[in-house]
């Protein structure tokens, strides 16, 4: 647990129970967190934003200990129902309006839901991702091997499941050790909870990244055809990644957000766990725009 925090478990409709850290009172901010983790990866920032903000750090459907329903459609594990999730559990806790900040698939849900919610998000902050119609378009040759998972998660039902659970701890605890610039970032009890959550969690997972690869896509594409862009305030911070593989990360983001500050960092992928001050000093920057 999160100290100070109180875990919730809150039924936001559709016979889905969202699992949830709640802690603080003041502005709403809600931290939405990436994979291979759960909502235990905003354990510094969160305790940090809570001296003035209710902070509500969920488990995304699928994950951790929310729940993972079967996905018996394309929309069952899509961003837009995802961020539908966020906004329903948002209102359940009594909260019509609130700052979000997501990190990796975390911040594909916060994306989604800052340009369909947009009376709803005041604040977004972005967490070392692209969008995804972008991803996809930066992907190419040998470089795109680092991607390997996105590719593999995307392939159909059956075997990418079966190769993961035939050697999930593997799978997933190679991201934890291939993606951190600093190896203590994970104490082991972390470590353990991720490993833990992720293999009782691998059809969901999978399929969360399945939707990445069909139909958040073609949610994207609709959304850019008609110029859709993200109405508030918007922090992205990325590590140094569009100079390595030749696109401009910054100039991706401005075309949907043209309020937007964006930041690299020398952190690893788990910034918020290797670096929180960092994170939590951008975060608050972002909140007074």
């Amino acid at each position: 647990m999160i100290e100070g925090f109180d875990e919730r478990r809150v039924p936001i409709g559709g016979d889905v129970t969202i699992n949830a850290a709640v802690g603080g009172a003041g502005r709403p901010v809600v931290l939405l967190h990436g994979f291979p983790q759960t909502h235990l990866m905003w354990r510094h920032v969160a305790a940090d934003l809570a001296a003035d903000h209710t902070v509500i750090c969920p488990d995304l459907r699928g994950y951790g200990a929310s729940d993972k329903p079967v996905a018996g459609d394309a929309d069952t594990y899509s961003k837009r129902t995802m961020a539908a999730d966020v906004v329903a559990l948002a209102r359940a806790l009594g909260h019509e309006r609130f700052a979000l900040a997501g990190h990796d698939r975390g911040a594909l849900v916060a994306f989604r839901a800052g340009l369909d919610h947009p009376d709803t998000v005041t604040h977004l902050a972005l967490l070392d991702v692209l969008p995804t119609l972008d991803m996809w378009d930066v992907l190419h040759g040998v470089d795109a091997a680092v991607a390997y998972h996105l590719y593999l998660m995307a392939q159909p039902p059956g075997l990418p499941e079966r190769m993961i659970e035939a050697s999930a701890d593997a799978f997933f605890g190679s991201f934890l050790d291939g993606w951190a610039n600093n190896p203590t970032a994970f104490p082991p009890e972390v470590r353990t909870a991720y490993l833990e959550a992720s293999r009782a969690a691998v059809p969901s997972i999978v399929a969360d990244y399945r939707a990445s690869a069909g139909i958040d896509v073609e949610h994207d594409r609709a959304d850019r055809a008609v110029g859709r862009r993200l109405a508030m305030p918007v922090t992205v911070v990325q590590q140094d990644w569009g100079a390595a593989l030749g696109y401009d990360a910054a100039g991706l983001w401005r075309a949907w957000a043209p309020d937007l500050v964006h930041r690299t960092t020398t952190a690893g992928h788990f910034m918020a766990e290797e670096a929180p001050a960092e994170i939590v000093k951008l975060l608050r920057e972002l909140l007074t725009r």
